[in-house]
């Protein structure tokens, strides 16, 4: 197990590394300068020329790439905007703040909305996805697979906005989506973030009561299922020692991905529903040609999917004593 998760972090910090690159590569591919946009509206060609400098965009592109890289083991200078400690992502060229820094702002929010969800979907989805299996042909079963056929055709640009119009603004049932920190007002936290919570739940459930439910039926149709059965194994414990753990390895390789996906900014969600997180950041990063930030959130994206996906393969010989790690 250490040598193979050695191997997967030395893969995935190469990984990584290509990542930026063509990140840095691609982001000069943008027709606009942006020490226009941190020099103000009465720049002189002198006062640009120092801005430039003070970024470090006077230099050729290998070179600004390599000192960006450098700054993240020992820290980088950005002459009159000030010093930027390791580990650092780099200076943001709308704000002039250290990337890192804005990121960690932004992340809690995601962090909260991500795991809030996830824990939401997989309650409603993996359930729903053991009933529908156990009672297959039956109104339990038609019922768990038409709605979440109705809920995967959703969109969220769309039911978010449906959702907020009816039970925040007609209604009142829900408060208006908001962010309050964990630690300051755990019921505020829960209240502000519920809405958002559930409308991702309600489009991401569908994937997991269809998947839950074919894997469960196809797990229950197996040999050693119906060995265990024969043994005068009670229906439960057959279903939770057998079937049920031979079923979930496809629903933890997308969880893992999903969750991952989550963590690296829902830009859609944050839109729809106002909230500053890490995906809208990477949006306004986008529009303002903000490659530090565009950088920084683009390996938190990155690191987040292939992190997950190293726990992922971990768990497998957890969940299945027949999938074994070289």
């Amino acid at each position: 197990m250490f040598r193979f998760l050695v191997r997967r972090t030395i893969g995935a910090l190469v990984i990584l590394l290509i990542i930026s690159a063509v990140t840095f590569w691609l982001f000069y591919a943008i027709p606009r300068d942006p020490a226009m946009m941190s020099c103000g509206k009465n720049c002189t060609p002198d006062m640009l020329k120092q801005v430039r400098h003070n970024l470090g965009i006077d230099h050729p592109i290998p070179v600004q790439y390599w000192y960006w890289l450098k700054g993240i083991f020992v820290g980088r200078s950005y002459g009159d905007f000030g010093n930027c400690s390791a580990p650092c992502l780099g200076y943001s060229f709308a704000n002039r703040e250290p990337v890192l820094g804005t990121i960690l702002d932004r992340l809690p929010l995601t962090l909260s909305l991500a795991f809030g969800s996830a824990v939401v979907f997989l309650i409603i989805g993996i359930g729903s996805g053991m009933i529908a299996a156990v009672r297959q042909g039956k109104w339990q079963d038609k019922v768990a697979s038409s709605a979440s056929l109705v809920a995967s055709s959703l969109q969220i640009y769309f039911i978010g906005y449906v959702a907020m119009y009816f039970l925040v603004a007609k209604l009142g049932i829900l408060d208006n989506p908001s962010y309050t920190p964990l630690t300051q007002n755990p019921f505020e936290w829960a209240s502000g973030l519920l809405l958002p919570w559930l409308v991702l739940a309600l489009i991401w459930t569908a994937n997991y009561t269809r998947m839950t439910r074919s894997q469960l039926v196809e797990t229950l149709s197996e040999d050693y299922v119906r060995t265990a059965r024969a043994k005068g194994m009670s229906s439960r414990s057959v279903f939770f020692r057998f079937a049920w753990r031979g079923a979930m390895g496809p629903i933890v390789t997308i969880f893992g991905i999903d969750l991952a996906t989550l963590i690296g900014g829902a830009i859609i969600t944050e839109s729809v529903f106002s909230l500053q997180g890490v995906g809208r950041l990477a949006v306004q990063s986008v529009n303002q040609s903000d490659l530090p930030m565009v950088l920084g959130v683009t390996l938190l994206s990155a690191g987040a999917i292939v992190i997950f996906n190293i726990i992922v393969d971990a768990v497998y010989a957890l969940i299945d004593p027949r999938i074994r790690l070289a």
